[in-house]
């Protein structure tokens, strides 16, 4: 990524990917520095943390293919909360963020979230511990515009996308030109590109999911650029640099 006039490629950063794991034998992923842990609740609803990190799914993988798009020279760290066929819960999305900000994670990304507004509670105080630790917390939006945490909660930076979206480019619904009255669920939001992943067919996810993955990778490149910078000021440089959305991008 390109920023004040030099390439940043994610270097010296700890991107974390909170989801089904990663397959750190993925081809795409070659050369890349893995590793990670699984999550899972006991039955006390205590946290069980376990070395298995494997991506049953290929979910995970995806995501962190696209991260590495952005981002080639980051070190992933794979936290696997999600079963085979992507279920998990609010509690588990905590534990993984609050065991990867403790783990030294600059950037959290969860290509995932939940509607239920009584489970955001958890998810805020994991999140506002994140940001005071110094990392980003990237999340998903919901893919038709309601609400979903972590991506609605002010400590984290939700993505959406649309398929007229640029790979090249990513833009923000500022609030004061697009307030949360009128636009509700996009103010404040990045839009990035989530259907093209790495230019070949092994990329089976599309949609919010990889838009926040490729957002993540930026970010990881922000933070190689300005590391000691809080979290607070890495987004706001975000914001600064993105575009404004335009209405063929179906935005006005």
């Amino acid at each position: 990524m390109r920023f004040r006039g030099k390439e940043y490629t994610g270097k010296g950063v700890t991107v974390a990917v909170i989801d089904s794991g990663i397959d750190a034998t993925d081809p795409r992923l070659a050369g890349v520095q893995v590793e990670g842990w699984s999550i899972q609740l006991n039955a006390t609803g205590h946290a069980g943390i376990g070395a298995r990190f494997h991506d049953d799914n290929g979910h995970g993988t995806d995501i962190a293919a696209a991260i590495l798009r952005m981002a080639p020279d980051v070190r992933l760290v794979g936290i696997k909360i999600m079963d085979d066929r992507l279920r998990t819960s609010a509690q588990l999305m905590a534990a993984g963020i609050e065991t990867a900000f403790r783990h030294g994670a600059h950037v959290i990304n969860l290509s995932l979230g939940t509607p239920n507004m009584l489970e955001a509670i958890d998810l805020r105080d994991c999140c506002g511990m994140a940001v005071d630790a110094g990392a980003v917390v990237v999340a998903a939006a919901h893919p038709y515009g309601d609400r979903a945490y972590p991506a609605d909660l002010p400590e984290t930076v939700g993505v959406t996308t649309n398929k007229e979206c640029p790979l090249d480019k990513y833009y923000y619904f500022a609030p004061k030109r697009f307030p949360r009255a009128v636009w509700r669920a996009v103010s404040d939001k990045f839009l990035a590109h989530g259907y093209e992943l790495n230019g070949d067919e092994r990329g089976a996810y599309k949609g919010p999911g990889i838009a926040t993955a490729y957002v993540s990778g930026r970010f990881a490149c922000i933070k190689e650029a300005l590391p000691g910078e809080s979290a607070a000021a890495v987004i706001e440089v975000m914001r600064n640099t993105a575009l404004t959305p335009f209405p063929e991008l179906g935005y006005t």
